[in-house]
């Protein structure tokens, strides 16, 4: 049921950014609508999902929030650094967008490692430096398996632990693109290179939104 759950989510998302125009860009998830008081007047707000706050240990041993990326856009998937079989493609691909926005204080990249007993810190850092990153732009990061876990589901991004497969992590290879406000805005699938193309087109369209 996790599973069929996250590949009706995952339709659902692409249906709705097909609704979208070239200068617009949809807002995924739940929302609900909530009515208050504004000047003796009832009005009607749209609450949209958005990512909690988290705190996790990134590849150099310190401590990351939420924080670290407020008014930023940034691109986060799930990942291990052992896995066998999409992660190899899916990080090239995200390096694509981080050579091409490298050094952008504009935008950052964060992926979390599903590998909560093997993917320790100086792990991390081995796998980031090999990967070609070389500056605090793109984080990688570890946590219990209750938080990272937690944090897919927000993602909308599918984990399990699964020792029947390879690796012995199940998981989905979305890029998901968050905006300023902690909402997700696209998810890509990061081994398709199409998708991966149209993530960077959708980068640019937000960033010409906070402009």
């Amino acid at each position: 049921m996790h599973k069929l759950f996250f590949i009706g989510m995952m339709v659902c998302i692409a249906f709705t950014a097909c609704q979208s125009n070239s200068n617009t860009l949809p807002i995924i998830g739940q929302r609900d609508a909530v009515q208050k008081e504004v000047d003796g007047k009832t009005v009607t707000d749209t609450i949209y999902h958005s990512i909690p706050a988290f705190s996790l240990l990134n590849q150099d041993s310190v401590l990351i929030s939420d924080k670290n990326f407020d008014q930023k856009i940034y691109v986060a998937n799930f990942f291990f650094t052992h896995c066998p079989s999409i992660c190899p493609t899916m990080q090239r691909n995200l390096l694509k967008a981080y050579e091409k926005y490298k050094n952008d204080e504009r935008i950052s990249f964060l992926s979390h490692s599903i590998d909560f007993k093997y993917d320790q810190p100086h792990v991390l850092k081995e796998y980031a430096t090999n990967l070609g990153v070389d500056n605090e732009q793109w984080q990688f990061v570890t946590g219990s398996k209750a938080d990272i876990y937690s944090l897919a589901d927000q993602y909308f991004v599918y984990t399990k632990e699964d020792s029947t497969v390879p690796g012995g992590y199940d998981h989905s290879g979305y890029l998901v693109l968050v905006d300023h406000n902690k909402h997700v805005r696209g998810a890509y699938e990061g081994t398709n290179d199409e998708q991966v193309s149209q993530l960077l087109k959708d980068i640019d369209i937000l960033l010409k939104v906070y402009e």
